[in-house]
């Protein structure tokens, strides 16, 4: 958190300009590919079919992700513009329609001596789907609203610069797969270095465009009592859910914590692919805000849960 904050004020002070925001566009589309061929060497294709098995749990917490989350903002599109105005409204639903975190639903759901099995696989899925996923969704939830454009070349560039990555990335996991394992301190920096860096580019185009003169604090308040309600209430849901559809204490703790996070790794370059680079900056500071307040409140439930034999 305290690295994106700073490349938010850096990207005021510091704005890109000229030939420097030509480069950094290059480093970041690069750096957004080898991110996503990154993520195709982590997931072993055996451990993706093995963990399948257990679909009942895998297809709820999609469901959770990419169904009833976009349904809530939905829910919340009435009065959004009302309370945050448009551009900030398009970020709230937006997050609603990325996937779900990796590495901190199955770090959540590990402390909380939950399903770390399916946690791994439905995590994994989610990103995967989400490739595919999140773009329909944006088109067909947010067009309406005029946010965003798509075209043959908007899919293309999808295709090429996320989908064509991961596929590299799956096929070479055979090969390079343990070696990339073996330095995941490394990779784990990279990935907090491209969501600093992505921030930055989206900021400084912000800044050039006037983006601080169209925030107040006000709205940054209610976005962050808004997030809250919100990572609330689908914690809330996901438990009361998973315990009626049946879900033993080790799954339900895999959905909770699955089905109601949102990825700033995946949300952030899809944000820069999707959007006109003038939106970009403001339409990310939901999912931004709300990604660190879904961490707090998982912290603390999943330290909770592991003091406790039940839910």
């Amino acid at each position: 958190m305290v690295a994106i904050i700073g490349a938010v004020v850096v990207a005021t002070v510091f704005p890109a300009r000229g030939s420097a925001d030509d480069v950094l566009d290059w480093v970041v589309k690069i750096g957004i590919g080898l991110l996503f061929f990154l993520y195709g060497t982590r997931l072993h294709p055996h451990d993706a079919l093995t963990g399948l098995t257990h679909w009942r749990l895998h297809l709820t917490i999609l469901v959770f992700t990419f169904v009833v989350f976009p349904l809530l903002g939905l829910a919340l599109w009435p009065i959004l513009p009302h309370l945050v105005g448009d551009e900030l409204a398009a970020g709230v639903l937006f997050l609603c329609l990325v996937p779900s975190t990796v590495q901190s639903s199955i770090n959540f759901t590990s402390i909380a001596h939950g399903n770390v099995a399916g946690a791994i696989v439905s995590a994994s899925a989610s990103n995967l789907l989400g490739v595919f996923l999140t773009p329909m969704l944006v088109v067909l939830l947010m067009n309406t609203s005029g946010d965003v454009t798509f075209s043959a070349s908007s899919v293309l560039t999808i295709v090429l610069q996320l989908l064509v990555p991961f596929i590299a990335g799956q096929l070479l996991q055979p090969l390079i797969g343990s070696r990339i394992a073996a330095h995941r301190a490394l990779t784990k920096f990279y990935d907090r270095a491209i969501i600093v860096l992505v921030v930055y580019a989206a900021f400084s185009e912000g800044v050039r465009q006037g983006i601080w003169g169209q925030v107040v604090w006000w709205q940054v308040v209610i976005l962050v009592v808004l997030a809250t309600a919100m990572v609330a209430f689908m914690l809330w849901l996901t438990g009361t859910g998973s315990k009626r559809l049946g879900f033993d204490r080790a799954d339900s703790i895999a959905i909770q914590f699955c089905g109601t996070k949102k990825s700033l790794t995946t949300g952030l370059p899809m944000a820069a692919v999707l959007f006109d680079s003038h939106e970009v900056g403001l339409i990310v500071l939901p999912l931004m805000i709300f990604h660190q307040v879904q961490l707090m409140i998982c912290t603390w439930l999943a330290s909770r849960y592991s003091r406790q034999d039940f839910i």
